[in-house]
């Protein structure tokens, strides 16, 4: 008996679990790789969250955040009587839907038609073909835009004269911004945002198309009745975190693709706000912030918003 009892309070020693301090010790390089992350996302993401409190101040750099005066929604309030907020929102929610409705089928077109692709040099080929403009900056990719736009020299408008039409200023027309913004971003990025699809048809199970094939299924029915049901959830958490940054254009290519002529119908809420913050002459700290906020604030409301409704409809949520 005082064997067995020694052998057990032995086999307990073995299994009793290891302090905080110890298991941190026994795998340090994990924690490491783990720490780099973090540290970003508190310098990063949760520190500059304390400097948001400046859009319910008067700031100014002399007094700094916690002397500037406390002035509450006022800056929020400029904003939306602001005869720009309409122009603003208008602009932004136009290009915004426009690039979210066209985002969504092209995509899933290409994965699924590469998903069927038997030929691996021609599937290969044409992934890094569609993949390749993802990786150009924003900067030359306006500059390729411009010059495909160039009303004398560029390739679009020596097409159109050599079918007999006149040349047309692209850039110049505020009407065709949005277009112009949205393509080339479709462009630029299908053939990365494909890869996500191309990813849940990997997991789809090949017995679902075997048995589809005996009943003879074709092509298309099998795309319409597996793959798309396979992806389906794939799509709906990818279009409320798209939904979540619905007025979060990034005032890059914009601004790059912006003009006099075309103001009316380009500027929008990013731009607005690094004009406003950054580019002006009497730098407005607050205001840009305040109207930041705003945006970040009706984002947040949209994605919880989407979520819930994707929850109410038993589709796949966030959470």
């Amino acid at each position: 008996m005082k064997v067995a009892a020694a052998t057990k309070t032995r086999a307990q020693a073995k299994i009793e679990p290891l302090s905080a301090r110890r298991r941190i010790q026994k795998c340090w390089q994990l924690y490491v790789l783990l720490a780099l992350p973090l540290i970003y996302i508190l310098v990063f993401k949760y520190y500059p969250m304390y400097g948001a409190t400046i859009a319910f101040k008067d700031y100014t750099a002399f007094k700094g955040i916690n002397g500037s005066e406390w002035v509450g929604f006022k800056h929020f309030i400029r904003f939306f009587n602001s005869y720009e907020f309409g122009k603003l929102m208008t602009n932004t929610l136009i290009i915004s839907l426009y690039s979210l409705i066209a985002g969504i089928p092209f995509p899933i077109i290409l994965a699924l038609s590469l998903n069927y692709v038997k030929n691996q040099f021609f599937k290969k080929s044409v992934q890094m073909i569609t993949y390749a403009p993802h990786f150009i900056s924003i900067v030359v990719m306006v500059g390729i835009i411009l010059e495909l736009l160039d009303p004398r020299n560029g390739l679009v408008n020596v097409i159109l004269r050599t079918l007999g039409f006149e040349s047309i200023h692209f850039i110049a027309k505020p009407e065709y911004f949005s277009s112009i913004y949205v393509w080339s971003g479709l462009w630029q990025n299908v053939g990365f945002s494909c890869i996500i699809y191309l990813a849940a048809l990997s997991g789809v199970d090949p017995s679902l198309h075997e048995a589809a094939v005996m009943d003879g299924a074709n092509k298309f029915k099998r795309m319409l009745h597996i793959d798309l049901p396979s992806i389906l959830p794939v799509m709906i958490i990818l279009l409320i975190l798209n939904t979540g940054h619905i007025l979060d254009l990034g005032f890059e290519k914009v601004l790059l693709m912006q003009n006099a002529l075309n103001a009316r119908t380009s500027e929008v809420i990013d731009t607005y706000v690094y004009k406003v913050g950054l580019a002006s002459q009497a730098m407005n700290y607050s205001y840009s912030t305040a109207i930041n906020l705003f945006k970040s604030v009706i984002g947040l409301v949209l994605l919880i918003t989407v979520n819930q409704i994707a929850k109410k409809a038993k589709q796949e949520s966030l959470w």
